[in-house]
């Protein structure tokens, strides 16, 4: 079996975001409703170790709430989790079966989408937050915008309810509107 896709165009945006960061930014506000910067950063480094273990089929039953407590050094961190993620990702065994992240037991071809999700979607808040540009790769972007359609509003959706986005939008605009973001979102609109 060869693999969908690769995570490695998402991961490498998020490494490039990261490093454009600066501590003064660290409390400016996401399009993630009571998310300032370090707790968006700090999901993401956690995430990026949960949906490796879903690949490599260690079940992982926990979901910690993300705090703005970033670890020492989290950017080498980050670096080496989104580095891992890639690996286990290109692994064909990765995609076969079921993959349990955060407590919830998916095929992991759909596990594999939502870890897509995830990082083309936190690319978009980081770069919005912090004034940095973001082209997400487009096929990531058909990957997670398939899970998202199919769980956007699904018992308030897992990112809380869409933003209404006509049916013709390009990709990523339907994306963002099912993940319940406001494509013209800015920090100072907050």
């Amino acid at each position: 079996m060869t693999v969908p896709y690769d995570l490695a165009p998402a991961a490498v945006q998020i490494g490039r975001l990261a490093d454009g960061v600066t501590e003064p930014q660290f409390d400016r506000p996401t399009p993630c409703p009571d998310w300032p910067v370090a707790v968006l950063l700090n999901h993401i480094v956690t995430l990026t170790d949960a949906f490796t273990d879903g690949a490599r089929k260690v079940p992982r039953h926990d979901a910690p709430e993300p705090t703005a407590d970033l670890p020492a050094g989290w950017r080498d961190l980050l670096r080496a989790r989104l580095d891992g993620l890639v690996e286990a990702w290109r692994d064909p065994a990765a995609w076969e079966g079921e993959a349990t992240v955060g407590g919830v037991t998916l095929p992991a071809e759909l596990t594999a989408a939502v870890a897509a999700d995830e990082l083309v979607v936190h690319g978009w808040d980081l770069a919005r937050a912090t004034g940095q540009p973001y082209e997400p790769d487009p096929e990531l972007v058909r990957a997670a915008l398939g899970f998202a359609e199919k769980f956007a509003d699904m018992d308030g959706g897992p990112f809380g309810p869409s933003v209404p986005v006509p049916p013709d939008a390009p990709p990523f605009d339907r994306l963002l509107g099912h993940a319940g973001r406001d494509r013209d979102w800015t920090p100072s609109a907050v």
